[in-house]
């Protein structure tokens, strides 16, 4: 699908069909910073936008169906189907909303992608670093957008503290990370550009998000 038109209109569509509820209750997740685009790669991407429309075009219209279904049988304040239906579709839309925010601000870098000559060993957003410390313990991240940290990958917000401390520095470089227990000096061992698996976890974003609502 054309990523750009079809979520410009789904914008365009949705703000359209909630334009009375109050934007106060966006999901204050992983917030970026003021001003900021949201960088993201190529997989991040695909995954929200994905999710997207698999809620704008599918969840979301059966949710609607059952609760005018369920609306029609009997006293709402004691129908369960209709209470629960009206709660799982504010939470959809609430997440409708935030994944809109998020794709509308979105800068797609992607890893692999050919670099300058002269900075394939500079770390920039999409790349993975090895670093040791003074106690010679190595760690290896991948700098991605805010939307695709994941622990488990070594996988790091761009806006981490130690994103920020690795950011525009060289491999063989020693940067400062400043933790809550002081500052920690990190040798740059390694710097590599390659394909990530972001957005492997995003399925399970809307039941984390929304679900204990």
């Amino acid at each position: 699908m054309d990523g750009t038109g079809t979520t410009a209109a789904m914008s365009k569509a949705f703000t359209r069909e909630t334009e009375a509820v109050d934007d106060d209750d966006l999901e204050a997740v992983a917030p970026l910073p003021p001003g900021s685009r949201n960088y993201m790669t190529p997989g991040g991407f695909a995954c929200l936008q994905a999710e997207l429309e698999r809620l704008v075009q599918k969840e979301r219209p059966e949710l609607v169906a059952t609760v005018a279904w369920a609306a029609g049988n009997g006293d709402r304040s004691e129908n369960g189907d209709y209470i629960y239906g009206k709660k799982r579709l504010r939470e959809i839309d609430r997440r409708i909303r935030f994944l809109l925010r998020r794709l509308d601000a979105a800068e797609v870098v992607d890893p692999a992608a050919p670099r300058d000559e002269g900075t394939s060993d500079q770390v920039f957003f999409g790349a993975t670093v090895t670093v040791c410390n003074a106690q010679g313990d190595k760690r290896t991240v991948s700098i991605v957008g805010v939307d695709e940290i994941d622990t488990a990958r070594g996988y790091v917000s761009w806006v981490s503290p130690i994103a920020r401390a690795l950011i525009k520095a060289r491999e063989g470089d020693t940067v400062m990370l400043r933790t809550p227990g002081g500052v920690e000096e990190l040798d740059i061992v390694a710097v590599r550009y390659e394909p990530l698996a972001t957005g492997a976890h995003a399925d399970s974003d809307l039941t984390m998000a929304t679900g204990s609502r």
